[in-house]
């Protein structure tokens, strides 16, 4: 096909010169997208061993586009016809804008979004076409390449590095799979040849000036667009490379230099820089590990001068990595989409590499100073999807709580540093009970009352009503108003009691510390009780579903009356605050 096709452009341009020299808006077939440079390029490669004017296109936010062109639109419909017949292309494939790509990635060096030319005439088979054969165009002869002895010649002037660059290239392109030593031995001669071939090259094993720029080219397209340039940030007292053309300075906010997203990338970079000792650098540790931007999934460690944090999600991967050196500690933070591992590795590195120390650290005085109880340093902290309460009903540490505390949720933690499953739930009821993964030893556990508490009694809920925010339970007083639920229920308690979102799982107390029940969730029932209306799951009720989990309750009979502060203390040692993660 590709012969008829090249006689068929000849025709074209002979009988139709006027067409072609008006300036015409081209299109493209769009034949696949992927998701990494990588995946891209060797798409592209595939393609082009068997179609012509297969181009690679970036089309932002880590997918590229394998598209055939550039066309007039009727030779475009006509091009997505035939090879969609000829199942030469995907059904879903479609016609695309010169608007809809960005850098071009394939061929090497090509640009054809800003050629001013016409449009190319697509491979296809057509009806032969009478015309005078034009005069011949002189071209320039392509200069000979080098022959294997002048490769040689030209490979004896590389430096250590730029022979280890190139066994660095093969092995991205996967060709070489032994050490980077800079030597040339029989494996590298032989990955050499495998790259020759599978670039229509002679396979001599020696690669040649021209066939060196081009794997090299291959293997530094991955930063095409990025504009990587060395950043000398004198306020944080760093200098490193970045891509200068996907992030950019934001703002200062000690211990860091914000660098946010300007292109179609979303990525961030931070650079990190202060004074401190080992443990300042402890510290900083553990608190990057509650920020959104480092997902709780991936490798980190912390050493006496360093620290590693990798967070991985679905949507994106966080580096982090910190140095103490003289009593200053420097480091960055990169942030990139997920899926695009080829790009991202590679910038790693580069970044890695060329990490440097300038004088000085950031100023803690830097920045706009502006507070948030939900951010450090200009970043969201992590937080749970939802928060309630709940409390220990046994010595090694299992939680009641309610059931809506723990629907939906991919992890639970007790006290945001214990992670709990969910062992039971009764959905009648509405409580649910957690048993931590690590055994704990809580301070105190519920002691059940047994007796039946008078109508009208004072009593009180403990309970994370704020989520975590002021760190310990509070207790909200209130009176007990009935036995039983609104429509009669005998494994409800009725509250006068006022309480919020947050309490619900806590325990309801009477004026001794005893349990009389658990605060439920306000259901959703169409109808809006007064905010002082509250229901609490009775004893016997929750007795019965400890009782299913093979926990035995402790209880007592005994009405004390302690003093509020006691009451407190003693509610606050079996009070947990529990958590629900996305």
């Amino acid at each position: 096909m590709a012969r008829i096709f090249l006689g068929f452009i000849f025709a074209v341009f002979i009988v139709a010169p006027a067409a072609w020299a008006q300036e015409e808006a081209v299109v493209w077939v769009q034949i696949e997208a992927q998701p990494s440079l990588n995946e891209a390029q060797t798409s592209a490669r595939r393609y082009a061993a068997t179609l012509a004017d297969v181009n690679g296109f970036s089309l932002g936010r880590g997918w590229y586009a394998i598209a055939l062109g550039p066309y007039r639109r009727d030779e475009a419909e006509r091009v997505l016809q035939v090879y969609r017949a000829e199942g030469v292309i995907a059904r879903d494939s479609y016609i695309a804008e010169n608007s809809d790509y960005q850098q071009q990635f394939w061929p090497i060096g090509a640009n054809l979004l800003d050629r001013p030319s016409g449009p190319v005439v697509p491979a296809l088979d057509s009806p032969p076409i009478v015309a005078v054969d034009p005069a011949p165009v002189p071209t320039e002869p392509e200069p000979a390449d080098e022959t294997p002895r002048e490769a040689r010649e030209s490979e004896s002037r590389l430096s250590r590095d730029d022979r280890a660059q190139l066994q660095e290239a093969m092995k991205w392109a996967g060709t070489y799979e032994g050490a980077i030593d800079a030597a040339f031995g029989q494996g590298t001669r032989a990955a050499m040849a495998r790259w020759q071939t599978q670039n229509g090259f002679e396979a001599t094993g020696v690669l040649t000036t021209r066939q060196r720029a081009e794997l090299l080219g291959q293997y530094n397209a991955v930063f095409e667009g990025l504009k990587l340039a060395v950043v000398r940030d004198n306020a944080t007292g760093i200098a490193m490379e970045l891509p200068t053309a996907v992030v950019g300075l934001d703002r200062y906010e000690p211990p860091f230099a914000h660098f946010n997203a300007i292109g179609d990338i979303d990525a961030r970079v931070l650079l990190i820089s202060q004074e401190g000792d080992h443990a300042t650098l402890a510290g900083l540790y553990e608190i990057m590990q509650t920020l959104e931007i480092v997902p709780e999934t991936g490798p980190r460690s912390l050493k006496s001068d360093s620290f590693t944090l990798i967070g991985e999600s679905a949507l994106k991967v966080s580096h982090t990595q910190v140095w103490l050196r003289d009593g200053e500690i420097k480091g960055f933070t990169m942030i990139w989409p997920a899926g695009d591992e080829a790009r991202r590795t590679r910038l790693l590195a580069r970044m890695q590499d060329s990490f440097d120390w300038l004088p000085g650290t950031l100023d803690p005085s830097e920045g706009s100073g502006a507070q948030d109880i939900d951010l450090i340093s200009g970043l969201e902290i992590r937080k749970p999807m939802k928060s309630r309460s709940g409390f220990y009903v046994d010595t090694s540490g299992a939680v009641l709580t309610t059931a809506e505390a723990v629907e939906g949720c991919s992890r639970i933690t007790i006290d945001e540093s214990y992670q709990a499953d969910v062992i039971l739930t009764d959905a009648a009821l509405g409580v649910a009970i957690l048993r931590p993964r690590t055994a704990l030893s809580p301070l105190r556990v519920a002691t059940f009352q047994e007796t039946t508490p008078r109508l009208l009694s004072d009593v009180a809920v403990s309970g994370y009503s704020y989520g975590g925010i002021l760190g310990a339970p509070t207790l909200t007083f209130g009176q007990l108003s009935d036995l039983q639920g609104l429509n009669g229920e005998p494994n409800l308690k009725r509250l006068t009691l006022a309480a919020l979102e947050g309490d619900a799982g806590g325990p309801l107390l009477d004026v001794g510390g005893a349990v009389l029940g658990m605060l439920l969730a306000r259901a959703d029932t169409g109808r809006t009780l007064p905010q002082e209306v509250s229901f609490a799951a009775n004893n016997n009720a929750l007795q019965e579903v400890l009782a299913k989990a093979g926990i035995t309750p402790h209880t007592t009979t005994a009405q004390d009356r302690i003093p509020a502060e006691t009451l407190t203390d003693r509610a606050g040692d079996m009070t947990v605050l529990i958590s629900c993660w996305e």
